[in-house]
Parts: structure tokens; sequence; C-alpha cells
């Protein structure tokens, strides 16, 4: 199997994908960081945090699979949300918590 194809097992199998540089309990860059914080806000204590250091396929990959050039990325249901600074817009404005509804109890 692919990176690609890994990328989309992952995001359509888990209700909550983190592409991370890192992990959720030691993220290794400050937007990383800051997309744990705000899935925490939200109250999503369990997802998939993939840490793209540990697999240069999976970063690269990444990147084509939502033709986004910059990581984190976030997952909700197997749909591309956007990274940090989008989490941080969705979250002021109400949104990321409404995508993530019933997902923060069932993780």
């Amino acid at each position: 199997m692919d990176a690609l194809q890994r990328i989309k097992e992952t995001v359509t199998t888990n209700p909550v994908v983190l592409y991370m540089k890192g992990t959720p309990q030691f993220p290794q860059c400050g937007f990383s960081a800051k997309a744990v914080q705000i899935l925490k806000a939200c109250g999503v204590k369990d997802f998939v945090g993939v840490n793209v250091l540990a697999d240069p396929d999976i970063r690269q990959s990444i990147k084509d699979y939502a033709n986004w050039p910059t990581i984190p990325q976030l997952y909700v249901r197997g749909e591309f949300i956007g990274g940090s600074d989008i989490m941080e817009e969705m979250y002021q404005a109400g949104e990321l918590q409404q995508k993530l509804e019933g997902l923060a109890a069932a993780a």
C-alpha cells in the first residue's frame, strides 16, 4: 500500500485525524501544538495523531493528498478541514465545535 492509500485509509476509518509534526503528547512545532490544544478545547480527548516526521513518504504525500502545502492538517470524518490557522478561526467562530460534535463523547 502506498502512502496516499495509507492516508486515505487512516482518514476514512478514524473520526478525527491530525497529521502533525511530533505526537499529541509531544508536538514538535508550535502550529502542531496549537492544533492539539484546539482539539482538546473542543473536548476531543482521543484522536489519531500521525507524526509526519517519522515517515518521509507520509510527510510528502499528505501535502499532495489534500493539495495543502503545510502541516498540521486536520481531518474530521474523512473531510479535510485545514491547518492550525483555519482550525483557530473555525474554533473562534464555533464552527469547529459543531464539526466535532458527537465525536468528543464517542472517542
